[in-house]
C-alpha cells in the first residue's frame, strides 16, 4: 500500500516538474480542492489528482478483469463489454473535465454528460430487437450503466438517491438478469460465471467503494473554472435522439392520473349534453345484419385475417400502471415491458400485478403485500413486504427478495423461480396446485454461487395407525 502511494506521489511530482519546465502557462497551478485548473496544465493537474488516479485503478482491476472474461466468451458478450469499459473511459475523462469546469445548471449538466450518455444508448440499442442467446449477459450490463449516473447528483433536491445509494439501487435492477447467467451457466461454462462475477464486483464493491471514498456527496465542482460547453446543435437532417436517456435535465417523476381525471371529465361532460350522439345516424331496418341479403355465414379470407390480428395491448383492457385510492398500486396489461418502476411507495400500500406478458417491474422500498395474479413470464424485483407475497394462476414467473418477506404463497401456478437472499431465508413459502417451483439461495461464502433448491410437487399418502401419512417424493440425483 505505502510503495503505490509512493508510486504515485512520484509520477505525480514528475508531471508537475514538466509542467514547470514547460512554462506550465505562467502561473503557479493550485493542487488545493477547488483550485484553479484553467490553465493550459490544468487537466495534467487534474489527471494526477488522486481522485483520477484511484479511477484508473478501478479501470485497470475490475473493468479489465471483465474483458479478460469477456474475451474468452467472444461475441455480443465481449462487444457489449467493450461498451461498458468505453463508459468508464467516458465517465473517467468527464471527471478530469468537472476539476477544471463549473457547475452548470440542469440544461448544461444534460450537455456536459451527453458523451456518457451517448456510450450508455449504445449499450441499450444492443438489448432491442430479436433477443439473442446472451440475451441475459447484454441486459446485466446494460442495466448496470445506469449506476454511472451518480455523476449527475447535484444535491438532496436533484430528485436522485445519495451518489452511494445510486450505485448500489442501480446494480439490484442488473442483478437480476446477472443472476440468471449465474444459474444458467454455473455447471456449464466457467468463462460465463466469472463474467458475472466480475461484472458485479465491478460496482458492488468497485465502484460503490470509489464513490464513498472520493465522492460520498457527489461531484465537486471548480468554483473558479471555466464554464460548461453548452451541448452541441443537431444539424437540421439529423434524426431525433433516442428516447429515455441515462440523464435529463428534468428529474424524474410518477406518472400521474389527473390527465386521466380529466379525459374522463369531458367524456362526462359530453355524454350529458349530448352532443356525443348529435352526429349519429338511425339505423333503419334495412341495415340491421339479419336482413342483408349480402351476408352469409360464410366467413372470408380478410375477415379471418382482421379476426386473427394480434391487438396492441392485452384483451383484457390498455395497459395501467397507477396509485389508486393512495393505497393500492395497479399494473396492468403490461407486454414486453423490461423498465417498469414503483419508486415512491411506503409500508402502507399494496401492489397489484395483474395480466402482465413478458415485463419487469421492480419495486423499490417497503409495501405491505405484493400479489401477482394471471401474469406470464414475468420478472418482480422486490426489497421488502411486511405481509405477504402472493403468486395466482401464473405461468413462469420470477421473483428476487432483496430484503425480507415473511410469506410467499404460490398458488395453481406452473413455473416460478424464486430468489431469496441472506436476510430472506427464513420466509416461509406456502404451495397449492403448482409446480416447478424452484428456490434459489446464496451460496455459503459471499463469493459463492447461488444453490438451486426444488420444491416437491409429488407426494405419497400411506394410510397408517387411522390415519394418513403424508411425505414427498424423492428422486434419485434431486
Amino acid at each position: 500500500m505505502e510503495e503505490d502511494l509512493i508510486k504515485r506521489l512520484e509520477a505525480a511530482v514528475t508531471r508537475l516538474e514538466g509542467i514547470s519546465s514547460n512554462g506550465g502557462g505562467g502561473g503557479v497551478v493550485s493542487l488545493s480542492r477547488g483550485g484553479d485548473f484553467s490553465s493550459g496544465a490544468g487537466t495534467d493537474v487534474a489527471s494526477s489528482d488522486p481522485s483520477i488516479l484511484a479511477y484508473e485503478d478501478l479501470i485497470s482491476q475490475c473493468v479489465g478483469r471483465a474483458l479478460t472474461a469477456a474475451e474468452k466468451i467472444g461475441g455480443p458478450v465481449l462487444d457489449v463489454t467493450k461498451i461498458v469499459a468505453e463508459a468508464f473511459a467516458s465517465q473517467k475523462e468527464l471527471l478530469v473535465r468537472i476539476k477544471q469546469t463549473q457547475k452548470p445548471d440542469l440544461a448544461g449538466l444534460a450537455g456536459f454528460l451527453k458523451p456518457l450518455n451517448d456510450v450508455t444508448m449504445k449499450a441499450n440499442a444492443m438489448t432491442e430487437g430479436k433477443r439473442s442467446d446472451f440475451f441475459n449477459h447484454l441486459k446485466a450490463a446494460s442495466d448496470s450503466l445506469s449506476a454511472l449516473a451518480w455523476i449527475a447528483f447535484t444535491g438532496k433536491d436533484c430528485g436522485m438517491s445519495m451518489p452511494i445509494a445510486h450505485v448500489e439501487e442501480s446494480w439490484q435492477m442488473a442483478e437480476f438478469y446477472n443472476n440468471k447467467v449465474l444459474v444458467e451457466y454455473r455447471n456449464k461454462d466457467a468463462d460465463h460465471v466469472e463474467w458475472a462475477k466480475a461484472l458485479k464486483e465491478l460496482y458492488l464493491p468497485g465502484l460503490r467503494e470509489y464513490v464513498k471514498s472520493h465522492y460520498p456527496l457527489g461531484p465537486v465542482w471548480n468554483a473558479s473554472g471555466k464554464p460548461a460547453s453548452a451541448p452541441a446543435k443537431a444539424p437540421p437532417g439529423a434524426p431525433a435522439p433516442p428516447p429515455a436517456p441515462l440523464f435529463s435535465s428534468e428529474s424524474s417523476k410518477p406518472s400521474s392520473s389527473s390527465n386521466q381525471k380529466q379525459g374522463m371529465s369531458a367524456v362526462f361532460q359530453q355524454l350529458s349534453s349530448g352532443a356525443v350522439t348529435s352526429g349519429l345516424r338511425k339505423v333503419t331496418d334495412d341495415m340491421k345484419t339479419k336482413n342483408r341479403a349480402d351476408r352469409s355465414g360464410a366467413v372470408s379470407a380478410v375477415e379471418k385475417e382482421t379476426r386473427t390480428s394480434k391487438p396492441a395491448f392485452s384483451k383484457t383492457g390498455p395497459p395501467k400502471m397507477e396509485l389508486q385510492m393512495g393505497r393500492k398500486w395497479a399494473v396492468e396489461n403490461q407486454i414486453g415491458k423490461k423498465d417498469l418502476v414503483i419508486s415512491e411507495c411506503d409500508s402502507k400500500q399494496s401492489v397489484y400485478i395483474f395480466g402482465c406478458k413478458d415485463s419487469v417491474l421492480q419495486i423499490q422500498g417497503k409495501v405491505n403485500n405484493i400479489t401477482i395474479d394471471k401474469c406470464t413470464k414475468m420478472g418482480v424485483v422486490f426489497t421488502d413486504v411486511v405481509a405477504a407475497f402472493e403468486i395466482v394462476n401464473c405461468t413462469n414467473v420470477e421473483v428476487q427478495c432483496q430484503g425480507s418477506a415473511p410469506t410467499v404463497s404460490v398458488d395453481n401456478t406452473t413455473g416460478c423461480q424464486l430468489y431469496l437472499n441472506k436476510d430472506s431465508l427464513d420466509t416461509a413459502i406456502t404451495t397449492a396446485k403448482s409446480s416447478e417451483i424452484n428456490v434459489m439461495v446464496p451460496g455459503a461464502t459471499p463469493d459463492g454461487d447461488w444453490v438451486e433448491h426444488a420444491l416437491p410437487q409429488q407426494y405419497n399418502h400411506v394410510f397408517t395407525e387411522g390415519k394418513f401419512e403424508t411425505t414427498p417424493v424423492s428422486h434419485s440425483g434431486a
